[in-house]
This record gives C-alpha cells, sequence and structure tokens, in this order.
C-alpha cells in the first residue's frame, strides 16, 4: 500500500505516523502483508515491511520521525501484548488513596494513547475503573479507539463509570457470574445501543485470584483483537507478566518520590537475584520521564 506524500527537506513526524496506522490496519493475522509505502510521483519515499523494519529511499527522516518509526514499528506483530505502566521513582502507581492524575508527564500521555491507536483491545481491571473512571479512548494522537475490555468477575462496578455510558469507543466487561435479575419493577427505556456496556462471562483461575490471562487472550482473539494493551492497574499488569503473557512491557518512569501507594508491580517472591527478569530493554527519554521498554519474548 502506497500513501502519498508532500515531502519538502525531510519525512516528518506526522507521515510517519500516518504509515504507522496505515501498517496496524494491514498487518493482520490472515490477510496479505504488503509494504506501506511513502511516495512522491513515481519514487518510493519511505517503506516499512511487514517484518517490521523500515528503509528510507533519498528523503531523510526529521529526528522524532525516526523516532516514532523506531519504537512503534516492533509492535504492529500481527498477534501481540504489551503491558504498559507509568509510576515514580519509588514504583508506586499512585498514592494510597489511589490518586495518579498525573504520575507521568504529557509526553508519556501521549505515547500511552498511541499505544491505544496501534492495538485492537485495551484491557484493565476493576480497581482502575474505580479509581480513576478512564475513558481508554485515543485523544492526544490521531487514531482509532480500541475496544476496552473491562476485569470485573464478581460485577462491583456501577452503571455509571464513563466508559460504560459515552458511546466513544466499545465496551466489554469480562464477568466470572451472571448479572442479577432485577426485581419486578417498570423498566425504564433502554439506553441507546451505542451507550451499553457487552458483557461476557469466564470462569475465574482455579487459585481464585482472577481471571487466567491465557483464558482473557484467548476470548478476545476469538472477537478479532488479536494486539492487546493490558494498561492496568498493577494488580493486572502483574498478573499478566506472572503468567508469561506479556510479549513487551513499557515502564515509564517519573522524576517523582511518592514514598507510599500502590505499587507498580507485584510479582512472586524470589530468593536470588539471579532469578529475576533481565529482558532486553531499550531505554528512551519522554519529556522528563524515562521509557523503558522491556521485549520479553
Amino acid at each position: 500500500m502506497a500513501i502519498a506524500a508532500a515531502i519538502d527537506d525531510a519525512i516528518d513526524a506526522e507521515t510517519a505516523w500516518k504509515a504507522l496506522l496505515l501498517a496496524r490496519n494491514s498487518w493482520r493475522g490472515g490477510s496479505s502483508a504488503a509494504p506501506i509505502r511513502i511516495a512522491a510521483g513515481e519514487s518510493t519515499l519511505l517503506e516499512l515491511t511487514p517484518d517490521r523494519t523500515w528503509q528510507s529511499f533519498g528523503t531523510p527522516l526529521q529526528a522524532d520521525a525516526a523516532l516514532l518509526l523506531n519504537r512503534y514499528l516492533p509492535l504492529l506483530a500481527p498477534q501481540l501484548v504489551i503491558g504498559q505502566l507509568g509510576q515514580s521513582l519509588d514504583g508506586r502507581i499512585a498514592t494510597a488513596s489511589g490518586h495518579s492524575h498525573y504520575v507521568t508527564g504529557p509526553e508519556s500521555l501521549v505515547h500511552l494513547h498511541r499505544l491505544r491507536a496501534l492495538v485492537d483491545a485495551v484491557v484493565v481491571g476493576a480497581g482502575t475503573v474505580l479509581a480513576d473512571d478512564p475513558q481508554l479512548t485515543v485523544r492526544h494522537c490521531p487514531g482509532p479507539n480500541p475496544l476496552r475490555v473491562v476485569l470485573d468477575p464478581l460485577r462491583k462496578l456501577p452503571p455509571h463509570r464513563r466508559l460504560f455510558c459515552d458511546g466513544q469507543a466499545p465496551t466489554l466487561v469480562l464477568a466470572a457470574v451472571p448479572a442479577p435479575v432485577p426485581a419486578a419493577v417498570p423498566v425504564p427505556a433502554p439506553a441507546p445501543a451505542a451507550n451499553r456496556a457487552e458483557t461476557a462471562l469466564l470462569s475465574v483461575a482455579d487459585d481464585g485470584s482472577g481471571f487466567a490471562p491465557a483464558e482473557v487472550l484467548s476470548l478476545l482473539a476469538a472477537r478479532g483483537a488479536h494486539r492487546i494493551l493490558v494498561e492496568g492497574g498493577g494488580i493486572t499488569v502483574s498478573r499478566f507478566l506472572a503468567a508469561g503473557a506479556l510479549d513487551w512491557l513499557h515502564v515509564v518512569v517519573a522524576p517523582m518520590l511518592i514514598g507510599s501507594g500502590r505499587p507498580g508491580l507485584s510479582l512472586p517472591a524470589i530468593d536470588h537475584l539471579d532469578q529475576a527478569l533481565r529482558p532486553a530493554h531499550r531505554r528512551e527519554s519522554l519529556g522528563e520521564d524515562v521509557l523503558y521498554e522491556l521485549q520479553l519474548r
């Protein structure tokens, strides 16, 4: 696929992001993956290939355009699960009361929204929805809204959370128990279909800790969602990491000390440091924050 571009002296970040969104839509399982090309006239200026590499021809890239391609192109595999956390230097994602707006800075918020734009579904736990009332939509960059998936085994969330009633994107609630049978009272007119979340039932893990990550991913894959962002909170991301279900983990660290509060990652205890995870990684700046891109498999 090619898109025409008016290029002056160099390919800019806006053009690179457009190419990434085209690749997001084109490179899917079961489809014939073709290179994405930025062209001017008969000449190819930039090519993104399904093996997730890129090459420019004759026209240089601005530094921020190359940064976008290097950061996000590896995430466009046909199937991929990425976890994301923003935390303080001392590993906290929120205060003890749950306040987290905002631990990380504006550049990190744009990064999070770019991740949302590239995936099919974003997964959060019920605790995150209770504490933050998030929208889980793409607002700080061009791109489509993902399917919003809420893990709420016991159906403890109230119906007035924004993602249940804003109509901005489809929402799926995974629960372990059926909805309670309503009392025999007059039923109000149903809300518009766009404002209703769909529910699917899923069994909890044998240890009672919640849904097994593999079961969640299998259910989403059956619905056509193959690129998944596990966004929060710390408990949910930790469960996916401990289960070996993440391909990548992005941890954004802000120059802040909260001192106490909700931890980012909580994994099973180890006895020796040689048992610690030491994945291949890259480190980049996001304004005053630092992004650690950890490749887990």
